[in-house]
């Protein structure tokens, strides 16, 4: 309440003060006014009246005479300066002697702000100009103190979040050393012990080996380290930001084992719903076909067998492909990069799946798993050309996008709600009622192992666009 009070009458006592130095200007005026009428009236009396008179009468044997002789020219110009300039440094001093006092402290506070120190302030005055001056000097100081006040609150809010969070942050500057590092960094690279100013590269070290190869690597990615005989999931990340015109990094290391733990529980109970759903859909009728082939064979019935093991061959084989997708999503390899030309790639899609090519195709030559991305390809168009929209509007469009090229499978359907856009890339997860929820899975699946990425979005007129995202990393 105080600061808000002083912040509301400062700007009342900035006009009076203003007021006040116009009084103080005038003042001055009338005082230069009043030395100028005392020296002529003390060159008066030193070059015509009445000290010619005196030193006159002094001389022997001469009358005091009424009129003397006046001391005309430079002698009485030195003689009235002789007496005033003595008069006028006293006078001086006297006048000035409150703002050389002034001067002095202010001239010491400005150097304990420069400092850091707000603490000091000057004695009150009365109420004259320079009491109203100070009046506003300590109202600045104390105002600077209570922001100084509030940002050190701050800073210790700050930093006790920081050091008391479970993800590690490690700042390195340009020098690769560590300028901050919080608890979490200190007992996971450190064991325990401050890491300022210690080499980041001398701590990798000592860091476990996929640790130190993922945090080299520069790339966000998941890993799991062995700590304590434990293996533990990692999140890692690296961002790079200046500071004080100075290069920064800042490497942020959390936790994700009990995060991880809990999303492959959900999953798998996702999993072993979708697969007791499909085997059960596929099983039941398997056996009500077997015991009613059973039954017929046994009545001498067999022109109706061909279409009874007909219809269980197509359950056997639709249970195939469903836990066949399955696999292809836990057995994916590594990508094996190669260059491949776009014309020849999009012509091969076109093989397997109706198209329309939106654009030119880039000329220069891409470097991924042709097989790879081809398979993530064909599940994205057969979904487009099973969302329920003009075939021939099925479109390909390949551009560049940054330092990545952007594939995008786009149709012309109903669209997705916000609901099943933020699930759509999920394992097993389909609205389809014969779906298994892989395509958009293993399509999701293989763009990250080749470092990239997929996303979803509804586009303006109908339909779905799926861009898959692939670095140009080493493009030919």
């Amino acid at each position: 309440m105080g600061s808000d009070r002083r912040r509301h009458e400062a700007p009342a006592t900035a006009p009076r003060l203003v007021t006040r130095l116009n009084t103080l200007r005038l003042r001055l005026a009338l005082a230069l006014l009043a030395m100028a009428a005392a020296g002529l009236a003390l060159h008066a009396a030193l070059t015509r009246w009445p000290l010619p008179q005196v030193l006159a009468a002094l001389q022997p044997g001469n009358p005091a005479p009424i009129v003397a002789p006046a001391v005309d020219g430079w002698p009485g110009v030195a003689l009235t300066a002789l007496i005033l300039v003595p008069i006028a440094l006293a006078a001086a001093t006297l006048l000035t002697r409150p703002l050389r006092r002034l001067g002095r402290a202010l001239e010491g506070i400005v150097l304990s702000y420069r400092d850091g120190d707000f603490s000091a302030s000057i004695a009150a005055r009365g109420g004259d100009e320079l009491g109203d001056l100070v009046a506003l000097h300590n109202d600045l100081g104390q105002a600077l103190r209570e922001q100084r006040q509030h940002l050190v609150e701050r800073e210790l809010l700050l930093d006790t979040l920081v050091q008391n969070t479970p993800v590690a942050m490690l700042l390195t500057d340009d020098a690769g050393r560590v300028a901050y590092a919080n608890l979490a960094a200190r007992h996971l690279l450190g064991r325990g012990r401050s890491l300022e100013g210690a080499a980041f590269a001398a701590l990798l070290a000592d860091a476990p080996p996929a640790l130190r190869a993922t945090i080299e690597a520069g790339v966000d990615s998941v890993l799991s380290v062995p700590i304590d005989g434990v293996d533990e999931s990692f999140h890692v990340s690296r961002r790079h930001f200046r500071l004080q015109g100075r290069g920064h990094e800042l490497h942020l290391l959390r936790r994700m084992t009990r995060e991880l733990s809990r999303q492959e529980v959900a999953t798998w109970k996702r999993v072993i719903r979708v697969m007791s759903h499909e085997l059960y859909n596929s099983l039941a009728p398997i056996s009500s076909l077997a015991h009613s082939g059973a039954e017929l064979a046994r009545r001498g019935e067999s022109a109706r067998l061909d279409g009874v093991f007909a219809t269980i061959g197509e359950r056997a084989r639709h249970l195939h492909e469903f836990l066949d997708g399955y696999a292809r999503v836990a057995k994916l390899p590594t990508p094996r990069p190669v260059p491949v030309e776009w014309a020849p790639f999009v012509a091969g899609l076109a093989a397997h799946s109706r198209l329309r090519v939106d654009g030119a195709l880039p000329g220069e030559p891409a470097l991924f798993d042709p097989g790879q991305v081809e398979q993530a390809l064909i599940n994205l168009l057969k979904n487009a050309a099973e969302a329920g929209g003009p075939p021939d509007e099925v479109t390909l469009s390949i551009t560049r996008h940054g330092d990545d090229h952007c594939i995008a499978v786009c149709d012309r359907g109903p669209g997705m709600s916000e609901a099943v856009l933020g699930q759509a890339l999920l394992p097993f997860y389909s609205t389809k009622r014969e779906g298994s929820g892989v395509g958009l899975a293993l399509a999701r699946e293989i763009a990250e192992a080749h470092g990239g990425r997929i996303s979803l979005a509804n586009r303006a007129g109908g339909g779905v666009c799926v861009s898959v995202f692939l670095p140009i990393r080493a493009s030919v």
